[in-house]
């Protein structure tokens, strides 16, 4: 959980600002931040948005962070740009 938590931060930081990211996790609560999201599903991309529309479209994104117990921490009251 330290090593994440520093990689998150050092990710987050402007050495990494105006990068892209290719993050792969099983944790979701990594890449509730991220600007974009792909969920796949046996091997086939099942869903593909900023992390407040997969929310909203309650399908298994939704899921997942719910199942998790992360659903205040997504804003959902607009969308990223």
């Amino acid at each position: 959980m330290e090593t994440d938590a520093l990689l998150q931060t050092t990710l987050r930081s402007n050495m990494f600002k105006d990068r892209t990211i290719i993050t792969i996790a099983h944790r979701i609560n990594t890449i509730l931040d991220s600007d974009r999201i792909v969920v796949l599903d046996h091997g086939r991309v099942a869903e593909f948005d900023t992390p407040s529309e997969l929310v909203k479209k309650k399908g298994l994104f939704y899921e997942l962070v719910r199942e998790a117990g992360l659903l205040g921490s997504v804003d959902t009251s607009s969308a990223v740009e």
